[in-house]
C-alpha cells in the first residue's frame, strides 16, 4: 500500500460537479493498493499516517500528529501511484490491485481512521475525480507499507 500524504489547510474532492468529501486543516491521503495488501498494511497505513508528527507546535517544529491538532482526514484512492515508469514512455499499471481487492482493502482504511475518532472525506473510487489541495508548508511525505521508501 502507498500514500501520498499531503498536510492540507483544506481539500476536496469534486466528481461531476458534485463534492463528494471536504476538509479542513488535516490530511489528504492519496491511496494506492497492490495485489499482495492484506489488512496488515492497512494497519500499518493508519498507524504510521494518524501518528506521522507533521504539524508544528508552539515553536514551530513539526512534532504534532494528526490527532493531536484534531485535524481531518480526506482519502482518495489512486491506482496510479503504482505506475511503472522506468520502461518506455507509457506507465504500466500492472503493480495496481483490481476494484476487486482495492475497493475492501480502501474501505477498510476508511472505516478504520473513523473507528479512531477522525473526521474522514472520500473521493468515489474509480471516477474521474478533481482535487483541490491547499497544501500548508508545502508538506508532502510518501509513504509505503512495504518500506520501499
Amino acid at each position: 500500500m502507498r500514500a501520498v500524504v499531503q498536510r492540507v489547510s483544506s481539500s476536496k474532492v469534486t466528481v461531476e460537479e458534485r463534492v463528494t468529501g471536504e476538509i479542513g486543516q488535516g490530511l489528504l491521503v492519496l491511496l494506492g493498493v497492490t495485489h499482495e495488501d492484506t489488512s496488515k498494511d492497512v494497519d500499518y497505513m493508519i498507524d504510521k499516517i494518524l501518528n506521522l508528527r507533521i504539524f508544528e507546535d508552539e515553536n514551530e517544529k513539526m512534532n504534532l500528529s494528526l490527532k493531536d491538532v484534531g485535524g481531518e482526514l480526506l482519502v482518495v484512492s489512486q491506482f496510479t501511484l503504482y505506475g511503472d515508469c522506468r520502461k518506455g514512455r507509457r506507465p504500466s499499471f500492472s503493480d495496481a490491485a483490481r476494484p476487486e481487492v482495492a475497493v475492501p482493502l480502501y474501505e477498510e482504511f476508511v472505516e478504520r481512521a473513523k473507528k479512531e475518532g477522525v473526521v474522514v472525506g472520500t473521493g468515489e473510487f474509480g471516477a474521474h475525480m478533481m482535487v483541490d489541495i491547499a497544501n500548508n508548508g508545502p508538506v508532502t511525505m510518501l509513504l509505503d507499507s512495504s518500506k520501499n521508501f
